[in-house]
Parts: C-alpha cells; sequence; structure tokens
C-alpha cells in the first residue's frame, strides 16, 4: 500500500475517528487514502489555523482522545503553528499533519515549500519532515508514543508528496501501539507529603490541569474527603470537584479568582500542588503566595518542579499514579486515626464562600456583564461544557459562572490566541453531539475566527455561543489605564447598513445568519433568561451554532491585580445583600 494509506490505518489503530483539516495539492494524496480506508470522519474547516483548534477542542472533550488537523504545504502548516502553541503550553496532545513539496526539490525554493518541522520544533514534542516512505509507520507510531507519554502535548509529522505516494510493505494487522510511559510516585515520597500535611494546621490542595489530563478527577476528590482537605481548583483544573462541593475553596489568582478563594489560601500554612504550573496569573508575587506556607509539589515532567519556585518537596509523577497512592495512605492513616480533623478549617472556608461575593444582579441598560453571567447561571445546567479563551469576557466568566465536571471548562490557559473560541466549540462539540456546549467569547475573540461558524452549518454543529459585546478591546483597554492611554482599542463605528446598532458597528446577527446560523440580538436584561432558552431550542431543532449577542455598556472594569494575590481591586461594587448575587453558590451572609 502507499505511505499514506498506512499512516491512516494507523491512526485508526490509534484510535482516532475524527479529524480536521482542508485538503491542497500537497497532501492530496493523504486524503484519497482517508477517502479509500473509511473509518475517519472529516471536518473541512474554512481556515487552517481553526482545524488545528478543532483537533485541541477535541481532545479537551474526552479522556483519551487524539484531535487530528491536516493541511497542505507551506502556509497551512504557517497557520497552525498557533495551534500546535496552543496545544503544548496546556499539555494537549493532538498530531498535526501537513503535505510537503516533493523531496528532491525542498531545497529549491520550490512553490510552498518551507521547512515546517524546523518552524514548528519550538512549539512540539516532536516535528519531522519524512525523508523515506518506509519510516512511515515507525514515525506515525512513534508520534503516539511521544503524545501520550510523559506530560502530554502535540506532534507534527510533515509528508512530502513523493513519500505519500510511494508504496511499501506494511501490514495494518500486525500494528500495535507502543506502550505509553509515566513516572510514578514511590509510597516513600506520598508518605513524606502526607505527613507534611499532617503537620499543618489550614492545608490546601491545589488542583491543576494535569489531573484531568491524567482522567484522575475521582480519586483526587475521594483524597480531599478522606482527609478533609479544601481544594483550590486551577483555571485548568475547574470541574475536578464540584462547585458546590463543601470541600470547594474557590480559585485563586489575580484575575480568574474569587474573593473567598484568595481569602482562603492567604489563611493557609500547607499547599499541596497536583497536575499544576504555579502559573503566573495564578500566583502574582511570588513573595505574598509563598510567604509562610510549605509547599509539596507533583507534576509529570521533573523539570517543573522547581521552575517557578522551589517547593519544600518535589515529587516527579503522573497525577493518577500519585493520587492513587495518596488514597490507599490516606486510607491506611485515617484507619488508624492519625489523620487531623479539618472540619473547623473547612466549615471556614464556605463562610468566606458567603461573605466575600461578586455582585452579579445588575438592571442597567445597556447591560452589565455581570447580569449576562447570572442569566447564564440559570439557563446552563451542570451538564453543561463551557469552551472560551481569553479576555474580560473569560475572566469575568471564570469569577462568576459555576462548573460541576471535569473537561466542561475547556479554556485555551498560556497561550490565549484570540479566535479560539469558535472552532474549539465545534472541536468540542463533534466530540460530544448530544451534550450542551455553551461557548463565551467577547467581540473580538468572536471577530477573529467567526468565518468557522460556517463549519458548524455545513456539518451540522450544533451549540450554543454567548457574545458580549461592547465593542471594544476591553482587556487591552482596562490594562492601558497603567499607562493613563485608551488608544487603538475602540472597535465602534457606525454601520451604514445597520444604523440601529448606534456605534457598537459590527451587525454579528447579519454575519452569523449569512453564515447560516441562528442569531438573536438581546438588549436588556429580562430578555437574557428567555433568549439562553430559546438559543437551545433553535439548536437542537436546526443543528447548527446559535449565537446569542448581549449588548454591553462600553466599559466595565472587571476585578483583578496587576501585582499580587492579597491586593485585587474590585472596580465595581461587592455583594452586600442577597439579592446581589442570587446565583451564588452558597446564598450571600453578612460577615
Amino acid at each position: 500500500m502507499t505511505a499514506a494509506r498506512a499512516a491512516v490505518e494507523i491512526l485508526k489503530r490509534e484510535g482516532v475517528s475524527n479529524a480536521f483539516g482542508v485538503p491542497g495539492a500537497a497532501i492530496n494524496p493523504f486524503y484519497a487514502a482517508l477517502k479509500a480506508s473509511g473509518g475517519v470522519h472529516h471536518t473541512l474547516a474554512r481556515h487552517v489555523e481553526g482545524a488545528s483548534h478543532m483537533a485541541e477542542g477535541y481532545t479537551r472533550a474526552h479522556a483519551g482522545n487524539i484531535g487530528v488537523c491536516i493541511g497542505t504545504s507551506g502556509p497551512a502548516g504557517t497557520d497552525m503553528i498557533t495551534g500546535l502553541y496552543s496545544a503544548i503550553a496546556d499539555s494537549i496532545p493532538i498530531l498535526c499533519i501537513t503535505g510537503q513539496a516533493p523531496t528532491a526539490v525542498l531545497h529549491k525554493e520550490d512553490f510552498q515549500a518551507v521547512d515546517i518541522a524546523s518552524i514548528a520544533k519550538p512549539v512540539t514534542k516532536a516535528a519531522t519532515t519524512v525523508l523515506e516512505a518506509a519510516q512511515v509507520p515507525g514515525v506515525f507510531q512513534q508520534a503516539f508514543h511521544l503524545m501520550r507519554t510523559g506530560r502530554p502535548g502535540p506532534v507534527l509529522i510533515d509528508l512530502p508528496i513523493d513519500v505519500q505516494l510511494t508504496e511499501i510493505e506494511f501490514d495494518p494487522d500486525l500494528y500495535e501501539p507502543l506502550p505509553v510511559h509515566k513516572p510514578a510516585a514511590s509510597r516513600k515520597q506520598i508518605e513524606r507529603a502526607l505527613e507534611m500535611l499532617n503537620d499543618s494546621e489550614r492545608p490546601l490542595l491545589v488542583a491543576g490541569g494535569g489531573i484531568i489530563n491524567a482522567d484522575a478527577s475521582e480519586l483526587l476528590v475521594e483524597f480531599a474527603e478522606l482527609t478533609g482537605v479544601p481544594v483550590v481548583p486551577t483555571l485548568m483544573g475547574w470541574g475536578i470537584l464540584p462547585d458546590d462541593h463543601e470541600l470547594n475553596a474557590g480559585m485563586v489568582g489575580l484575575q480568574t479568582s474569587h474573593r473567598y478563594g484568595n481569602a482562603t489560601f492567604l489563611e493557609s500554612d500547607f499547599v499541596l500542588g497536583i497536575g499544576n504550573r504555579w502559573a503566573n496569573r495564578h500566583t502574582g508575587k511570588l513573595d505574598v503566595y509563598t510567604e509562610g506556607r510549605t509547599f509539596v509539589h507533583v507534576d509529570i515532567e521533573p523539570t517543573q518542579l522547581g521552575k517557578i519556585f522551589a517547593p519544600d518537596l518535589g515529587i516527579a509523577s503522573d497525577a493518577k499514579a500519585a493520587l492513587e497512592l495518596f488514597v490507599e495512605v490516606a486510607r491506611a492513616l485515617k484507619a488508624a486515626g492519625r489523620l487531623k480533623d479539618r472540619s473547623a478549617w473547612a466549615a471556614s472556608t464556605q463562610e468566606r464562600r458567603a461573605t466575600l461575593q461578586r455582585r452579579t444582579h445588575f438592571d442597567n441598560v445597556p447591560l452589565k456583564p455581570q447580569r449576562v453571567y447570572e442569566e447564564m447561571n440559570r439557563a446552563f445546567g451542570p451538564e453543561t461544557r463551557y469552551v472560551t479563551t481569553i479576555g474580560l469576557s473569560q475572566i469575568a466568566g471564570a469569577q462568576m459562572l459555576h462548573v460541576y465536571r471535569p473537561r466542561h471548562w475547556i479554556n485555551c490557559g498560556q497561550a490565549g490566541p484570540l479566535g479560539w473560541t469558535i472552532p474549539a466549540a465545534l472541536g468540542v462539540a463533534t466530540a460530544d453531539p448530544e451534550g450542551s456546549v455553551v461557548a463565551l467569547s467577547g467581540d473580538y475573540d468572536f471577530q477573529f475566527m467567526l468565518e468557522e461558524l460556517a463549519v458548524g452549518a455545513q456539518h451540522n454543529i450544533p451549540y450554543v455561543h454567548v457574545l458580549v459585546n461592547n465593542s471594544y478591546l476591553g482587556l487591552i483597554r482596562q490594562a492601558q489605564r497603567n499607562f493613563d492611554i485608551d488608544f487603538q482599542v475602540n472597535l465602534e463605528f457606525e454601520n451604514l447598513n445597520s444604523p440601529e446598532l448606534g456605534v457598537y458597528g459590527v451587525d454579528h446577527v447579519k454575519v452569523v445568519e449569512g453564515l447560516g446560523c441562528k442569531a438573536i440580538r438581546v438588549t436588556e436584561p429580562d430578555q437574557l433568561l428567555p433568549a439562553f432558552e430559546e438559543a437551545k431550542k433553535l439548536a437542537a431543532e436546526h443543528r447548527v451554532p446559535v449565537v446569542v449577542e448581549a449588548i454591553l455598556e462600553r466599559v466595565t472594569n472587571i476585578a483583578m491585580s496587576g501585582t499580587d494575590i492579597a491586593s485585587v481591586n474590585e472596580f465595581e461594587d461587592v455583594a452586600t445583600e442577597p439579592g446581589h448575587a442570587p446565583t451564588a453558590i452558597r446564598p450571600y451572609a453578612k460577615a
């Protein structure tokens, strides 16, 4: 069979059932093999970067998924670099397959011949241009091994057209995936960590995205319940335990954090971090974050230990392997009566949760964004998978929405590319076609890759997209306050074709409808909940993306700090009575 056909047969035997991409001359032999072989559903993207983000969303939706994105030579590969960067930054395995000019002309500046392997190396676990057709099976076998081994991440395979077309000897029935290696903690290490936890008075568990990657969320919840230790989920670990769990202490950080989460963290004296990176927007200034606390850090990648600050104990381990031992040792300690009673400390976290709340209920017109998230809490239940990337919309959403299950807050964390949300949501909805998928964007993120909505219309991929529109680069405008400027961040203009919009510029409803989807515009707070309910019905009926656009006030400053977790500027009024935060997890109570 051709090397291209061998590659497709390997994809299927490695568990691939879906791929996203855009064909082109240099990758057409691979597409011919894809069609002839069958068994891999392909979604045609409108932009190759979009295909890479679809693959990432697809991977994130279910444990074991590996999204595949495919493009031709030259700019297709360079377009997917952002997707590869996003994936490696958040430890997400995706496979990027590109076509390439014939091997004989790679050094001759042939049309669309670019050294994509060299370009992609810094943002992948491996990037290879295959020059010998007989190596194609081994390169694909190694790719899946690398994506799953140790810290997960993306791989790029570049296939010259002549390599794809060359016939090789390959028997798919004899193919076997390579065994996956993941480091595992020793019992001695886990016993020492639990000794340190037991010696503390106010311990916390910081639960990172590595726990979700390892499919170990249930183990983390079991360990927390055995020890009675409250849990701080990171942004990438949000959903590991339900927001309404009595041991959920809220999120910590400069931006995507809760008032009660930061307050509880500042009271703690011991922190056990599992599968987290100590990202700078979580920690803020390290002297404030670390002062008076002992730290244990468990991470699958040994070089992560001590990268941000030196823990008192570092353990290189897959999160699942570590948590299995944490649960085993904790059970033994509990049976022996050697675990401290943490009930008073845990209760104090919930007292803060009831008293330190942000206000969400506003009746303003134009809308205040906080009211949008309040109504989203009413409309979308615990089964909802939220998808978002960056900006004030993401920050405010993380502060005010509720997440109850792992892989139900799907957020591009470290890279934060604008435009990620639409294609990622399409990838998530492809992986979970009957699920409740809700995307969240500001107007600029939405405009970056809105052409991908046509993919949802063409391939009948339904989801609801909440678009909060203030016709501003809101996060950048807020950051520019530090420079006393408001420069090149205004998106407003008077649309000649839609004068009713005033200065809000782009008529998103017309654009969305022109791309074959449905859209609803909301201008008053009482319209929000009915619009969300209608959107769910339209998505189910027409099997297309449905956009709910909320017209916001032009300027809202969302709570955040530029320095440390002890000095978050609230900007807006906080809750001082129950009616100010009616969808909060805990009913408001005065301190």
